[in-house]
């Protein structure tokens, strides 16, 4: 099978202080994984390293046939800076950015785009409201349609469904079946065991280093999860010196 993305004893953190150690493993083309483990198991530092936006204390990334136009990302709702002045469809429409460029305007067929995909997210008659003015449900809809117009091969969301209402979760699960059925790997960080096991085929588990990743029900059993939970438990703070013999 072909990789999307490859993680070849990838050490990455801050300050030069590991927050994921030593991983290795892959990600498969076309697959929809979910990444689990404790607080502070360096899931969401796991994604920015793909993007890019964290360069490897050691080890490598590797991104296969994609470049970094094909990811797209996105965010905890907390990283979100609400206060700027965008309507749902100026937000939305950033999704089109590389297409018309930082200062260019939406063409007529631009606008349709923009429209369908608010529609697609269950949206319509918000497109005038200021963002800042959205439930978190709302917010969370309108972040899944600018991903819709970005078209990405390789979607990473960090804790998509934190703080949204069940139905909000549903159709936002909806979009991302969809995205997987259309050939695309879609890579969720998540909290919610029930979710990963329901809608998750496969998953990495993460405790800083790797404790399993393979199909969810061969992953997620008591064993791997409390071994996870006893290696996060045992890095103590800097300098992170948890291994493999706190395994």
């Amino acid at each position: 099978m072909t990789y999307a993305v490859a993680f070849q004893d990838l050490s990455l953190g801050y300050d030069r202080l590991p927050a994921v150690q030593n991983l290795d493993s892959q990600i498969t083309e076309g697959s929809l994984t979910a990444i689990v483990g404790p607080n502070g198991a360096g899931k969401s530092t796991l994604l920015k390293g793909v993007i890019g936006t964290l360069a490897p204390l050691g080890g490598r990334l590797s991104l296969g046939t994609l470049a970094r136009d094909d990811i797209a990302y996105l965010p905890q709702q907390s990283d979100i800076d609400r206060s700027f002045p965008l309507s749902v469809v100026d937000l939305v429409a950033l999704g089109l950015w590389r297409e018309i460029g930082a200062f260019g305007s939406l063409s007529r067929a631009s606008r349709q785009r923009v429209a369908e995909a608010i529609s697609a997210v269950g949206l319509e008659g918000f497109e005038t409201r200021p963002i800042g003015s959205l439930s978190g449900g709302q917010m969370q809809r309108a972040l899944f349609a600018r991903l819709l117009l970005q078209d990405a091969r390789l979607v990473l969301l960090d804790e998509p469904f934190t703080a949204i209402d069940t139905k909000t979760m549903a159709d936002l699960l909806a979009v991302v079946q969809r995205w997987h059925g259309e050939g695309r790997t879609v890579v969720a960080v998540l909290h919610d065991i029930d979710t990963v096991r329901a809608y998750f085929p496969e998953t990495l588990l993460l405790a800083r280093e790797l404790v399993a990743h393979g199909p969810t029900a061969e992953v997620l059993t008591a064993e791997n999860q409390f071994r996870a939970r006893q290696m996060c438990e045992a890095c103590a703070g800097p300098p992170h010196t948890c291994g493999r013999s706190a395994a």
